[in-house]
């Protein structure tokens, strides 16, 4: 039986999961507006994954007998200055993430829940490689800086991201 404080925060969390799949496709939509199909296309693949990670906290509050409790999910922003600046609010919100996700594993242990603290091991990896993924787009928009060609080349580079379905993942 999932534990009552873990359960509310679980259900926080997919709405978190949500609204970032939902901030990634707002996200996909201005690119495409800017004609960079290829970040479109990265930030479509991001707002899948994104909604994996949802479906992965929806899957364990069931597993473990608890109640998923669905909230409304907040509008994303629409428009950013730049390429690099939207990147810039990927890694942001990445590691505000992070952090939700480290006060998870801080709570499981606190409520001496170790399948919970067990899970969200999975979850701290994926924010290690969130975090390391828009880092290395930051970078390489930086060494670009407006070089001729370098935008168009990077947005070609981004289109080739492939989504897989995660086995462990149940529809």
């Amino acid at each position: 039986m999932l534990n009552p404080k873990i359960e509310k925060a679980f259900n926080e969390q997919i709405n978190a999961e949500t609204y970032s799949s939902y901030l990634y496709l707002s996200m996909a939509a201005w690119f495409d507006n800017q004609q960079l199909a290829g970040f479109a296309h990265w930030m479509k693949i991001q707002a899948l994954e994104e909604m994996t990670h949802a479906l992965r906290f929806y899957n364990y509050i069931h597993d473990r007998g608890g109640k998923v409790s669905l909230k409304p999910v907040a509008g994303p922003p629409a428009n950013w200055q730049s390429p690099l600046n939207a990147f810039e609010e990927v890694l942001k919100h990445e590691l505000l993430v992070t952090g939700l996700i480290n006060k998870l594993v801080g709570l499981a242990r606190k409520e001496n829940d170790y399948a919970s603290d067990n899970y969200l091991q999975w979850f701290v990896k994926e924010q290690v490689e969130e975090e390391a993924s828009a880092e290395d787009v930051i970078g390489k928009l930086k060494m670009i800086n407006q070089t001729e060609g370098g935008l168009f080349l990077l947005d070609k580079d981004l289109s080739a991201r492939v989504f897989t379905m995660p086995i462990d993942v149940r529809l």
